[in-house]
C-alpha cells in the first residue's frame, strides 16, 4: 500500500490526514506553508514541527516533487525547465519574466491529445494526464528555483496539454495553489487556455473559483478549424461561441480568444471579418499569435505587415486586439514548441497541411 502523498492533498485533506496521527489541524497548516511558501519537498526542514512528529511523518507519508533535470535560459530572459516525474516521464514548464508581471507557463499533461497541426506538443500525442500534485508541483519547483515564493507572479495553463481534458486534476491543483496558507493565488492571476471542450467549459462556469479564460480559436469556419484541430470535429464554432456568451464574467472581465496566424491559411481579410462577426458584442480580447516555426510544423509565419494588417482589420471593427510577442524561441520555449519524450509520435501537422492542400 502506497503512503499518503503530501503533494496531492488539499488543505482539508491534509488536516484529515494529520488528525489520524493524533495532531491538530494547525499542524496541517504549518506543513502546507512549508510546501508552498518555502518550497520544501520533505519534512526534515519543517523545524516548527516536533522532532517526534517529523520522525513519524518520515515513515508514514511521502512528498512527491518533480525533479529539475535541465534548465535553459533564452537570450530574452525566458527560462525553460525540464522536469522529471516519479515514473520517469518528463515535461516542460516555462518562466517568462517582465510580461509585465512574472509568469509561469505550466503543463497539465505529458503530451496532448488535441493534435493541433501547428503545435509540436500536439504531434507528441498524449502520454498521460498529470496529477494535481504534479501540476501544482511545477509551481512549487519554479518558485523555489527562481526564489519567488514570497513574490507575486502569474500562472498560465498554456504549457503541454489541454487543461480541460484533465479537468479534475487541473481544478484541484488550482485550489491547492489558491489556499491562503499556501501561495494564495487569486483567479485574476491565473489564466486557463483551452481549445474549448464544451461540456468541460460548461462545468467550469459553475465553479466557485474560476480563472481567467483563454479560448483557442485559430479559425473562423468549422471546415478550417476541424482540419487544424482534428478533435474539434465533434463540435461547431456556433455552439462554442454560445457557451462563451453564457460564461460568467465579472465587471470589466473579458474572455481572451487566441488565434495562431498561419501564412495564407487563416490570415486573410475575410478571416478577420468573420472573426469579428463571431465575437459580436461578447466582452472579448483577441490575442494574435504569429506562428512560432519549428521542424515538423508544415506551416509558415505570416510577414509582420500581414500580422499588422490582420490586427488593424479587427481593430477597425471594434475588436480589442493584441499581438503576442514571441519569447524563448531560441530554446524552443515559445508557444507551440514544447515537446519531450523523443519527439513526435504522429505527424499531425503534416496531416493538417495535406488536408488543406
Amino acid at each position: 500500500m502506497s503512503l499518503p502523498d503530501l503533494a496531492e492533498l488539499e488543505l482539508p485533506e491534509l488536516e484529515a490526514m494529520v488528525a489520524t496521527l493524533g495532531v491538530g489541524p494547525f499542524r496541517a497548516r504549518q506543513i502546507y506553508r512549508w510546501l508552498y511558501r518555502r518550497g520544501l519537498d520533505g519534512v526534515e526542514g519543517m523545524t516548527d514541527l516536533s522532532l517526534a512528529l517529523r520522525q513519524r511523518l518520515r515513515t508514514e507519508v511521502r512528498c512527491s516533487t518533480p525533479r529539475l533535470a535541465k534548465q535553459e535560459r533564452s537570450t530574452d530572459g525566458t527560462q525553460k525547465f525540464l522536469l522529471e516525474l516519479s515514473d520517469g516521464k518528463t515535461l516542460e514548464s516555462v518562466f517568462i519574466p517582465d510580461t509585465p508581471s512574472m509568469t509561469f507557463c505550466i503543463s497539465t499533461q505529458v503530451g496532448c491529445a488535441m493534435r493541433c497541426g501547428f503545435c509540436l506538443t500536439g504531434q507528441m500525442g498524449l502520454t498521460r494526464h498529470l496529477s494535481a500534485g504534479e501540476i501544482a508541483g511545477q509551481v512549487r519547483v519554479l518558485a523555489r528555483e527562481l526564489d519567488l515564493s514570497d513574490r507575486k507572479f502569474n500562472i498560465v495553463l498554456m504549457g503541454m496539454g489541454e487543461p480541460l481534458h484533465n479537468y479534475d486534476a487541473t481544478m484541484k491543483a488550482l485550489r491547492m495553489l489558491a489556499a491562503p496558507e499556501g501561495l494564495g493565488l487569486t483567479p485574476r492571476r491565473v489564466t486557463l487556455s483551452t481549445v474549448g471542450l464544451i461540456p468541460a467549459l460548461e462545468r467550469l462556469a459553475t465553479e466557485a473559483w474560476v480563472p481567467n479564460l483563454a479560448v483557442s480559436l485559430h479559425a473562423t469556419t468549422d471546415e478550417l478549424r476541424h482540419k487544424l484541430i482534428p478533435t474539434s470535429r465533434t463540435q461547431r464554432l456556433e455552439d462554442l461561441m454560445a457557451v462563451c456568451r453564457r460564461f460568467p464574467l465579472k465587471h470589466r472581465e473579458r474572455i481572451t480568444f487566441e488565434y495562431v496566424l498561419l501564412d495564407g491559411v487563416n490570415d486573410l481579410d475575410a478571416d478577420a471579418r468573420r472573426l469579428a462577426g463571431l465575437l459580436g458584442a461578447l466582452p472579448a480580447k483577441v490575442n494574435l499569435i504569429p506562428l512560432n516555426p519549428a521542424p515538423g510544423i508544415p506551416f509558415a509565419r505570416p510577414s509582420d505587415s500581414r500580422v499588422s494588417r490582420f490586427a488593424a482589420a479587427l481593430a477597425r471593427r471594434g475588436v480589442r486586439v493584441s499581438v503576442r510577442k514571441s519569447r524563448g524561441q531560441d530554446i524552443r520555449a515559445a508557444c507551440g514548441q514544447l515537446i519531450v519524450e523523443g519527439g513526435p509520435r504522429r505527424s499531425a501537422g503534416q496531416h493538417a497541411a495535406e488536408e488543406l492542400s
